[in-house]
């Protein structure tokens, strides 16, 4: 199930009546300054990116920066992609714009975010003067998304499939269960293309669903793109277009939609789905390492290129992993959330095993926490 909470009263508020969690803390600030000295577990990129192939096309884009952005064979690339007319598709400078481009076209009289998840959506929503109420999800329940969770009067509803950080992956079924007419549902697909097969994707069944249903991609986890600035919407063609009118004229440059229409051809949807099928048996490693110590504990059943860890002295722990070169990302910023979780991103087995060595060098195989 889940719990429903409304905005922070002042004595749960920081200063100025402040969200209590820091809704814009990222994983790029645990590695930030010191990062190159750092093994990167707190950013969730595919290391060893962007490929050879992906660098040539954005290369070979910089002969046209004399002349205005021209999305449109991107566009076409994209709504291919997914099978969908152009009409449903949005570019976007990252996913983190359309967060706010939503904000700002889909009026609501009563937002509700489900958390744990990417805080952004939220953020985006105070700073459009929209009041937020979150839906927490519990541990006990895996993290998932029971049924009645989400107010039956909610009219915009934002959940994230896979879920950051939890690294849920809820049924499709029970996302689509919550579109209904008169609401928008927001789906943040962030990480799907890390799931073999994008298993649970909402996207086939978009057309088909009641009411404003709203799909979020990014090329920046797969394709190591976070410094391009590339991602896309999916919905409805009057979602598109009121989405469209908040934007400012050429929001996405030429590199990044070379990349986007290079990230949507056969040969790079195959490579992704390699990719996607490597995470999984790299995470399945990971897990069973963490395992070894027994105060460590995962959550849920993780689907996504990261995985959510519990640790009474987390904040130690953390600080402990950074000082032996390991940087992971803190839990305590995400709504429903507190001190005692970590996020870590899902590397290879060489990396796992110096990040067990590290681990075994602060927690003692019996779990005792005491040094």
């Amino acid at each position: 199930m889940g719990t429903v909470t409304g905005m922070p009263t002042p004595t749960e508020a920081g200063a100025g009546g402040a969200p209590e969690h820091d809704l814009r803390h990222h994983g790029d600030a645990e590695v930030r300054d010191s990062g190159a000295e750092l093994t990167d577990l707190a950013v969730n990129v595919r290391t060893g990116t962007p490929p050879g192939w992906l660098k040539a096309r954005v290369a070979a884009s910089l002969d046209g920066l004399a002349a205005y952005p021209d999305g449109r064979a991107a566009r076409r690339a994209v709504a291919a992609r997914h099978g969908l007319p152009e009409d449903h598709v949005l570019l976007t400078a990252g996913a983190a714009e359309a967060f706010v481009l939503l904000a700002r076209a889909l009026p609501a009289a009563r937002a509700v975010v489900v958390h744990p998840q990417f805080t952004e959506p939220e953020a985006a929503l105070r700073d459009a003067g929209t009041p937020v109420e979150r839906v927490l999800l519990r541990p006990e329940d895996g993290f998932r998304l029971g049924t009645g969770a989400v107010p039956e009067d909610a009219d915009l509803v934002v959940v994230g499939n896979p879920t950051n950080p939890t690294s849920v992956l809820h049924p499709a079924d029970a996302l689509a269960a919550l579109a209904r007419p008169g609401r928008a549902l927001v789906v943040d697909e962030a990480f799907i293309d890390a799931v073999p097969g994008e298993r649970e994707s909402l996207v086939p069944r978009l057309t088909g669903l009641p009411g404003q249903v709203l799909v979020l991609r990014s090329l920046t986890k797969t394709w190591g793109l976070a410094g391009l600035r590339v991602g896309y919407v999916l919905a409805g063609p009057g979602t598109v277009a009121a989405l469209a009118a908040q934007q400012p004229l050429w929001p996405v440059s030429s590199p990044a939609l070379a990349a986007a229409e290079a990230c949507c051809e056969p040969g790079a949807l195959a490579e992704a789905e390699r990719a996607a099928r490597d995470v999984a048996e790299d995470r399945a490693y990971l897990l069973a390492r963490l395992a070894e110590f027994g105060d460590l504990t995962s959550a849920g059943h993780a689907e996504a290129p990261f995985v959510l860890v519990r640790h009474p002295r987390a904040r130690w722990l953390r600080e402990g992993l950074r000082e032996l070169g390991f940087a992971v990302r803190r839990g305590d910023t995400f709504p429903g959330l507190g001190p005692e979780w970590l996020r870590l991103a899902v590397r290879s087995r060489d990396v796992t095993d110096a990040l067990s060595a590290a681990l075994a060098k602060l927690l003692p195989s019996d779990g005792d926490t005491s040094r």
